[in-house]
């Protein structure tokens, strides 16, 4: 009786996993909600020398969780000298990030940043992104899925079953 409750709890779990990448294929939005898409995305342009893009995004959206003003200005500040200033370590190429300045770090609002941040998308959704899905690491992983799906989730546990039974 138990081996097919097993069974049946790893190929439920599973089915979840099955097929990310139709979803990341659907839209940007849904690959940047699933961290493995996240991942992947950040391989993919850690290759094309624009990490950063995705990086300055992800950066945004924690920035737009936080409450508290003084991690707001902290957040804030790293976000400014990460990716906007001119000295930035991981500059992205935005319009308008040299009207931040000092003074609108000081008093920092969620969506201060939500104008660049959009800029960003825009150009992962046209760019990067559409490469991001004819390359060989998403096809790579698409395949793998695919793979995995087609073989049927009682296969292993069956043949593991059966070398028990005969090893006896």
């Amino acid at each position: 009786m138990e081996h097919i409750h097993d069974g049946d709890g790893s190929s439920s779990s599973g089915h979840q996993h099955l097929k990310s990448t139709s979803k990341w294929a659907v839209s940007l939005e849904n690959l940047l909600e699933d961290p493995e898409g996240v991942k992947r995305f950040r391989e993919f342009l850690k290759k094309e020398f624009s990490e950063e893009n995705v990086l300055f995004w992800l950066a945004c959206e924690d920035f737009k969780k936080l409450q508290d003003k003084k991690q707001m200005q902290e957040k804030a500040k790293e976000i400014y000298n990460t990716f906007l200033s001119s000295k930035a370590s991981s500059q992205v190429n935005v319009e308008g990030q040299s009207r931040l300045n000092e003074k609108i770090l000081e008093e920092p609002h969620p969506l201060m940043f939500q104008k660049l941040q959009d800029q960003i998308f825009n150009l992962m959704k046209y760019d990067s992104y559409s490469r991001f899905l004819k390359s060989d690491l998403f096809l790579k992983h698409k395949r793998t899925e695919e793979e995995e799906e087609e073989e049927p989730p009682d296969a292993q546990s069956s043949a593991k079953r059966a070398s028990r039974i005969y090893n006896t």
